[in-house]
Formats: structure tokens, C-alpha cells, sequence
């Protein structure tokens, strides 16, 4: 029998229907912990640094203390949630519960747009430092990230075992490159380095670009953290979800919190210096040659390196792949998106649909020309899908909290409503941002609001009707009161 609520519409599945959509449970606290980790760890190897250009390093320090009090907010709220509904849809799930299904999507596409376009700017910064390495030039780049997108695919799918024993290898081997360099660098460390852009006429070195600086800096800023908020998604692979989630997600903010400071003063602040660094595909390199010469050395070094972002490229792969694997096991997404492989329990399907849209993306944005920088236009329009998930989730916390306030919370946020407004204020503040910067970002930032708008249209004209009783249906329908459910 159909149900009705407000304007959806559930059709029955047949009794293989689930069986042919299974995950197998692996993860423990440090696994859960590497994986939120290493989904972000990239942004401390590319991607920040283009926040220098924009701000400069007064602008994007400030910009990064905002942003880390917007990922406090969200994290502690996000713990909260994930504990209460445990379920592989993640921010999809909480919008579920708390507005109903149009709420439910709005909230999944956002994340979705998020999670397929971050792999591909973290593919670009690999083909830049490969590149770099190799001395292959700029047209050779899109093989660079076909092969990358082959490789991790192709372990994503072999097995949750070996995705996450990998996750937790190149996690670990990632932030030992970190600490390498922060400790070789720290006797180079020079502040006027840090400071060397020139400023506009009537600004200071610490603010070259005033405060609208600051404003443009934060997208760059959350490049230090995006992702981190994925762990969700592992749900229904974790044994102790409940306990384990909210642990792997705050021990991993506290790590991220600390490897972006560090990142931002002893990279900025060693030659060759902010100016060089704002527009640099490969800065750690640029770090490593100024600590180690220009040689074999440094190349090696800056090769070892390239585990920074291997870890958030093969993370982010997994958490698009659950993601993806939600929304259509529910019907929002087309359903053939949810099968898994029968013998390795891994949504086979999603992985490889999610990598040829991001690759698409990567790829034309590169075919437009030199004046496009894709890195940085990715990372807005990854940014653009990034915040409006993180205010919608964050709304979905203040809701939770009012209108289903005897569910089982084995978690509370210690921020509680007040943590989660401050996350969602500065979430929206940064949405602004992304369309009154830069003309050639705002103009991508434009063309990721129309994806946006065909997704909706989507769901409006079609998947509506079609959608399917998964665990996160079903617990949003029975927690909520019948005034409230749909």
C-alpha cells in the first residue's frame, strides 16, 4: 500500500529489494577517525593556499579562527545526530526526520554536489604535484586523474576491509609528511615572508585586501576541514556507531584543528612566501624545495607528499559512494545507483557513476582554458554544495531538538542550540561570499546553482512519486507525530 505524505509517494519493493543492497560492518573508533581525517587532510597539502591571494595571510587567518568555529559548531551538533540516528544517509537522514522528505532531499543533493566535486579538485592537485615531479606538461594532467580515479575506484570497491586498512595506512602516513615538514621548517620560519603581498592603497600587509579579504578567504578556509563531516555516512559499517561516531569525528576535528594552524603559519611563512604560495598548485613542494634545494630530495620528498591527498581523494570516494547509495536505496536517486556487489558488500555502481561526473566536471572546466584555474574553480563550486548542507544540517539539529526531544540522544552536544545557529550563521555567510568575489567563480558558482536547480526539478517532476521505505524513511515516519510526518 502507498503512503501519502504530502506530496511523495512510496511504492512497494520487491523482497530481494534490500538484500541486493547491503553493507557489510567493519569499523572501529580509529578507523572512523582516519577516515574523517584523511577525507580532509588534503587541504593541508592544496587548495588552502589560494585563500592567501585572496586575503592574504591576515585575511585567511581570520577567516580560518571563523571557520573553525563554524566546524565546532557543526561537528558537535553532527555527533549529536549521528549518534541518535545512526543510518549510511548522514545529513539526509537528520533533514529527514526534521522537515520531511523535500527537506530530506534539498539537504542530500547539496551534500551530493559536495561530495562528487571535492575528489575532483583533490584529482587536480595530484595531477599538479605529479606533474610537477615528473615534468610532464599541463595537457598531460587529465590522465593524471583518470589513472587516479581508476586506482581508488577500483579499491573502494574491493572491499570495505581494504578501503578502510588503506584509509587508516595513508592517514597516518599523510600527517607524518606534515610533521616532517613542520618541523623542518620551523627554523626557516620568517614572518615577513608570511606578509610579502603588496597591499591595495590604504591597506596593510596583515589585511592587503581590507576586510572583504576575510570574506573571500573563507571558502579556502574550509578546505582545512571540509569532509570531515562525511563520518555519518559510515553508519552501517561502523560496529558501535551510537559510541564510536561521535568519538572518530571529534578526535579528528581536534587533529584537523591543530595540522591547520601549524600548515597556514610554517608554509606561509618560509620562502618563497604568501605571493608566490596564493596561486600555487603544489605548496608544500614549494616548502619542501626552500627547506631541502631543488633536487632529487626535495622531488622524493614532495612525492611522499602526494599521500595527502591520496588519503582525502580514496576517503571522499567512500563517502560519495554511501551517499549516492542512500538517496537511491530510498528512491531519491535512481534505484539501480543502491546495488551492491554481492560477494564484496560495496556499491559498486555509485563509486563508478560518482567518478565519471566528477572527472566530467574536472575535465570541462580544464578544456575552458589557462584562465580558469580548475583547482580553485572546483573548490568553490565543491564549497557552494558544502555550505548549504552544513546550514541545512544545522537547522535539522535545532528542529531535532524541538520537535522530537524524547528520542534517544546517546550523545548530547555540549554547544547545543547555540553552537549549531553559530554554524549555520556562518555557513550562509560564506554561501554570500562565493557570489561576490571573484567574476570567474562567481560565474561557476552560478553555473553549480543551476545543477542544483535541475536536481530539485528532478525530484519535483519525478522521484517524489517513487520513493521507497528504506531505514531512514522508516525511522522518520515512526519518530515523528502524525502532525508532523512527510
Amino acid at each position: 500500500m502507498k503512503k501519502k505524505p504530502r506530496g511523495v509517494q512510496y511504492v512497494p519493493v520487491a523482497d530481494h529489494y534490500f538484500g541486493e543492497r547491503v553493507l557489510r560492518r567493519y569499523a572501529g573508533v580509529w578507523s572512523l577517525w582516519a577516515l574523517g581525517v584523511g577525507a580532509v587532510i588534503s587541504g593541508d597539502f592544496f587548495g588552502w593556499n589560494f585563500g592567501l591571494a585572496s586575503g592574504g595571510f591576515g585575511g585567511l587567518l581570520l577567516a580560518t579562527v571563523i571557520i573553525t568555529l563554524m566546524y565546532a559548531g557543526l561537528c558537535f551538533s553532527i555527533a549529536e545526530m549521528t549518534a541518535a540516528l545512526p543510518h549510511t544517509g548522514g545529513a539526509y537522514s537528520f533533514a529527514r526526520s526534521a522537515m520531511g522528505p523535500w527537506g530530506a532531499y534539498i539537504t542530500g543533493l547539496a551534500e551530493n554536489m559536495e561530495y562528487i566535486l571535492t575528489p575532483a579538485v583533490i584529482v587536480v592537485g595530484i595531477g599538479g604535484y605529479l606533474g610537477a615531479i615528473f615534468g610532464t606538461p599541463a595537457s598531460a594532467e587529465p590522465l593524471w586523474w583518470l589513472a587516479a580515479y581508476a586506482v581508488f575506484v577500483g579499491l573502494n570497491i574491493a572491499g570495505v576491509e581494504a578501503t578502510f586498512r588503506f584509509t587508516v595506512l595513508i592517514t597516518v602516513l599523510a600527517l607524518g609528511v606534515l610533521l616532517v615538514f613542520w618541523v623542518f621548517a620551523l627554523p626557516h620560519f620568517d614572518l615577513s615572508w608570511a606578509l610579502d603581498i603588496e597591499p591595495d592603497p590604504g591597506r596593510s600587509r596583515w589585511l592587503p585586501h581590507g576586510p572583504s579579504g576575510v570574506l573571500s578567504a573563507l571558502p579556502f578556509a574550509i578546505w582545512f576541514f571540509l569532509a570531515i563531516e562525511q563520518l555519518p555516512l559510515a553508519a552501517e559499517e561502523a560496529h558501535t556507531p551510537t559510541r564510536d561516531l561521535p568519538r572518530g569525528l571529534l578526535y579528528g576535528l581536534l587533529t584537523l584543528v591543530v595540522a591547520a594552524f601549524l600548515t597556514l603559519f610554517l608554509n606561509a611563512g618560509i620562502a618563497p612566501g604568501s605571493a608566490t604560495l596564493g596561486s600555487s598548485a603544489e605548496p608544500l613542494f614549494e616548502g619542501f624545495k626552500t627547506i631541502f634545494g631543488e633536487g632529487l630530495g626535495a622531488k622524493l620528498l614532495a612525492l611522499v607528499a602526494v599521500t595527502g591527498l591520496i588519503a582525502s581523494f580514496h576517503s571522499i570516494i567512500f563517502a560519495y559512494g554511501r551517499q549516492i547509495f542512500s538517496l537511491s536505496r530510498a528512491g531519491y536517486f535512481p534505484r539501480w545507483l543502491s546495488r551492491t556487489d554481492r560477494r564484496r558488500q560495496t556499491p559498486h555502481i555509485a563509486l563508478l557513476v560518482g567518478a565519471i561526473l566528477g572527472y566530467a566536471v574536472a575535465y570541462g572546466i580544464h578544456a575552458l582554458g589557462p584562465e580558469h584555474p580548475v583547482g580553485a574553480v572546483l573548490l568553490n563550486m565543491a564549497v557552494f554544495g558544502a555550505v548549504i548542507a552544513y546550514a541545512l544540517q544545522m537547522l535539522s539539529y535545532v528542529l531535532l531538538r524541538l520537535r522530537l526531544p524524547d528520542i534517544d540522544r546517546p550523545y548530547r552536544s555540549p554547544l547545543g542550540i547555540p553552537g549549531a545557529i553559530t554554524a549555520l550563521l556562518i555557513a550562509l555567510i560564506t554561501l554570500v561570499t562565493l557570489f561576490v568575489t571573484d567574476p570567474v567563480y562567481r560565474k561557476v558558482v552560478v553555473g553549480a546553482a543551476i545543477w542544483y536547480g535541475l536536481g530539485l526539478l528532478w525530484f519535483a517532476l519525478f522521484a517524489r512519486r517513487k520513493l521507497v521505505l528504506a531505514p531512514e524513511e522508516s525511522f522518520a515516519l515512526s519518530a515523528q507525530r502524525p502532525r508532523d510526518v512527510g
